[in-house]
């Protein structure tokens, strides 16, 4: 039986840009940063050499249940990958980051007038279990995607969420 969700992560070619990315401009709260530096991370991750430097984040106000964060970001300090040219949806092996908002003209507009790269302004969703709602894809600093999805005014009402 899978019990819950524990964590997301993504790997970031700077550790302190993505912090301050996630925190300042994303909005999310750093919980905790760590190195790591042993014979099981290695072993975990399967690369020889691996030393990593780990900042874990959540959502502020939020409480994941069996976590203290819900989001990972992982520097390779030794043992680095590569980056590539883009991280395109459409490329097998990419995840996105899908976070629920309640503002999200007003986050757009903000998150853009500070350089944020969108693929798209928010636009309706006219179809599926979110019909009604608005959402838009953003890149972070190394091109990993995040969602802002708000939901319709009947559904947000339903869950217990206030639209701004």
């Amino acid at each position: 039986m899978i019990a819950d969700v524990l964590h997301f992560s993504f790997t970031v070619s700077d550790i302190e840009r993505s912090v301050r990315w996630y925190t300042e401009v994303l909005g999310l709260e750093l919980v905790h940063r760590q190195r790591q530096d042993n014979a099981y991370t290695r072993m975990l991750v399967g690369i020889e050499g691996a030393v990593l430097e780990v900042a874990q984040l959540k959502i502020p106000g939020a409480a994941p249940a069996y976590s203290t964060h819900m989001l990972e970001l992982i520097e390779y300090v030794q043992a680095r990958g590569g980056s590539p040219e883009s991280l395109p949806t459409n490329q097998v092996g990419v995840a996105h980051l899908a976070l629920v908002v309640t503002d999200i003209h007003e986050r757009h507009e903000r998150m853009r007038a500070a350089g944020v790269a969108f693929r798209n302004p928010p636009v309706e969703i006219t179809a599926g279990a979110n019909k009604g709602g608005w959402a838009c894809y953003l890149h972070d600093p190394d091109g990993c995607t995040i969602e802002l999805l708000q939901f319709s005014s009947e559904r947000a009402a339903r869950l217990g969420l206030e639209l701004s």
